[in-house]
């Protein structure tokens, strides 16, 4: 019997084909076959956050989906949103207010905020948005909200805050 399934999806800009076992979750398939491992397996239990990643424009936690579940969809991971000499907004915000310690959680934490913010923009609300009828403002209590499934055991969170709200501030 035959537990593989061959799945095709865009990973950081570049059309990958896998052939996988059914049971490989999106997390596995990005570290143990594409050797991406900027993305963290934290509590492998969609707890931590450590393992977000963008899966067309939005954030999920790869260790709680199957890879075979994303045929056809746009993957970003950290590898993904910039380079060394050309980070991402959120990524030179995090280096500028020391948004990590450790930096195992970074990865998730800086996947998890760049989606924030565009929900922010898309004018969806959270269980923190005052007024539903009014757009979405970028707020101490939004963000803290929308960032409050990735974990941070260092505590580095008030400079993670920051680093957000400067990327917020910047956008058009």
């Amino acid at each position: 019997m035959n537990y593989k399934t061959e799945v095709s999806f865009t990973v950081n800009g570049e059309e990958q084909l896998l052939n996988v076992d059914n049971r490989t979750t999106l997390l596995d398939a990005l570290r143990e076959h594409l050797h991406l491992t900027g993305t963290k397996k934290g509590c492998d239990h969609g707890q931590c956050g450590a393992c977000t990643v963008l899966v067309d424009g939005r954030r999920i936690n790869a260790c709680l989906t199957l890879a075979v579940m994303h045929e056809g969809d746009n993957i970003t991971t950290i590898e993904g949103l910039g380079a060394p000499g050309d980070l991402h907004p959120m990524q030179a915000a995090f280096v500028k207010h020391d948004g990590f310690q450790c930096g195992y959680c970074t990865p998730g934490q800086i996947c998890s905020s760049v989606a924030v913010l565009e929900e922010i923009k898309a004018n969806i609300p959270s269980h923190a948005t005052s007024d539903l009828t009014q757009q979405t403002k970028v707020s101490d209590a939004e963000i803290r909200e929308r960032m409050s499934g990735n974990l941070c055991r260092c505590g580095a969170y008030s400079n993670i805050l920051d680093a957000i709200v400067e990327v917020a501030e910047a956008r058009p």
